[in-house]
């Protein structure tokens, strides 16, 4: 414990990380204001940017975008009846009924509190799950990593929206897309067509930018403009005695609610918000203020998004598993430094990881700061035309990815995968399992063909290994259960 606090002392006063994180936080509540510029816009838009930082100020940068966006979201939520993030729509249900009776503030206040306790909270959680990896790091062989891989593909089952069928052709297009460049084992070249573009493959970041945020901005160009929000309100705290009376059980619901929902790869804060909302319903002696602005309503569903942005770490530490969009742009940032995620990381780079530790602490308190202070610029921001501010994120987007090499080869890949992107929503089809199929593409094919070279062709080596049989038999359950949760949503429909 004493090495850690050691490594993690000498990130935050060794390296511009605490600087990473007032920015980080600073342009997530800005993002998330934004209607339509979703988390994981904000992470894809800071994300080229994050490539000449040091790795670890990179990482703590992202992370940190993630906590101010899900804060941020909920200002439109409150004061304009639209929730910058899809997490904040159960904001909105309480949030703006209280700005009608000239309790705006009063509610950005509560959004503010809520958002530092769970993003704290969350953070302890996320220490203590995750510490035990470090030990069994070693444990891990090529069957091992294979068999994460394939956990890390199950998911597309709780990813698929109702339709496993959809998910797997997302997922399988991602899978091909992972195959293109050198090969990992022969170092042939493979679907390149003589492009020396191509030899290295397509860039995760440069899909992830392209399938999230371009395909969004192309959604939100033909939507109409957001409504214009009042540039007087004044965000008020709560005080101690309505938190210890009102806000203590609905910030606990949000606490275990975001916990599970984090954990649980393909659930994420949208989720968590809702089901936590609900049960601060249930159990509140003031159930008949729901709906009509409620305190709680708005505390529980802003902790449990806040204690996801932690949580949804776990499985994207532990086992290189992104379960949201937010957390694919996190592994993206790791990936462009060369990062891989994973029980090694923990062995490999303690520095990333305990320094990310230490710089979602700041960036928690940070958000406190920040947060008071940034509502006036936020509802500035708000107001502006909406074409202007597409225009300048398109600007920032584009001029981010040809920053990467100062070559057109990137936002040309950029602007194709915008177009897939775009085209995969408008059929039904989410993009975030074809990130999934780029992003493990590699670990699967890379640790199967090496698993088969040890062994000298023995299928069998991935049942002899213990780790690999228990990460092969979570991903059967999860699969399972994920056909059973859609046979029986269908079956109840009918």
């Amino acid at each position: 414990m004493e090495q850690i606090f050691s490594i993690i002392f000498d990130v935050m006063t060794g390296t511009p990380a605490l600087i990473g994180a007032a920015i980080g936080i600073t342009w997530g509540i800005i993002g998330g204001a934004l209607p339509g510029i979703s988390p994981s816009i904000s992470m894809a838009l800071i994300l080229p940017l994050t490539y000449t930082m040091q790795p670890v100020v990179g990482i703590i940068t992202l992370a940190a975008v993630y906590c101010g966006a899900e804060y941020g979201g909920s200002i439109p939520a409150i004061l304009i009846s639209t929730p910058g993030t899809n997490a904040a729509g159960a904001t909105v249900i309480d949030g703006y009924q209280m700005q009608l009776k000239g309790r705006g503030g009063e509610a950005l206040g509560i959004s503010l509190v809520s958002g530092v306790i769970g993003g704290l909270v969350g953070l302890v959680l996320l220490v203590t799950l995750t510490g035990w990896l470090a030990d069994a790091a070693l444990l891990f062989r090529p069957a091992s990593y294979f068999a994460i891989g394939i956990l890390g593909l199950s998911v597309i089952a709780s990813l698929s929206e109702g339709s496993l069928v959809k998910g797997l052709i997302s997922g399988i297009l991602g899978l091909m897309i992972a195959t293109v460049g050198n090969d990992p084992i022969s170092g042939v070249n493979r679907f390149t067509f003589g492009s020396v573009d191509l030899i290295c493959g397509f860039g995760p970041i440069l899909i992830m930018v392209g399938l999230f945020a371009v395909s969004e901005l192309f959604k939100e160009s033909g939507q109409a403009s957001w409504p214009k929000a009042q540039a007087a309100t004044k965000i008020k705290l709560p005080s101690f005695t309505l938190w210890r009376k009102r806000l203590a059980i609905p910030h606990l619901i949000g606490v275990i609610v975001g916990t599970i929902e984090g954990i649980v790869p393909g659930a994420g804060g949208t989720v968590a918000a809702f089901i936590s909302r609900n049960e601060a319903k249930r159990w509140s002696r003031h159930k008949e203020e729901f709906d009509h602005g409620s305190v709680e309503g708005v505390a529980a569903p802003e902790c449990s998004n806040n204690v996801v942005t932690s949580t949804s770490l776990i499985p994207l530490l532990s086992f290189g598993i992104p379960g949201s969009n937010s957390s694919a742009i996190l592994l993206g940032g790791m990936l462009l430094h060369g990062l891989r995620p994973g029980p090694m990381i923990f062995v490999q780079n303690p520095e990333v990881v305990y320094g990310l530790y230490g710089g979602l602490f700041f960036a928690n308190l940070f958000l406190l700061v920040i947060g008071l202070v940034s509502v006036r610029g936020a509802l500035w921001l708000v107001n502006r035309p909406k074409p202007y501010v597409l225009a300048v994120v398109y600007v920032l987007i584009f001029s981010g990815a040809y920053s990467l090499n100062h070559s057109l080869f990137e936002p040309t890949v950029v602007l194709i995968m915008g177009v897939v992107g775009y085209l995969l929503r408008y059929i039904g089809l989410s993009p975030l399992p074809m990130v999934l199929g780029v992003v493990l593409g590699f670990m699967v094919e890379t640790n199967f063909r090496r698993s088969l070279q040890i062994s000298q062709g023995d299928y069998g080596i991935f049942l002899g290994d213990p780790v690999s049989i228990i990460l092969l038999t979570l991903s059967f359950v999860f699969v399972s259960v994920s056909i059973y949760r859609m046979v029986h949503e269908s079956r109840k429909q009918a």
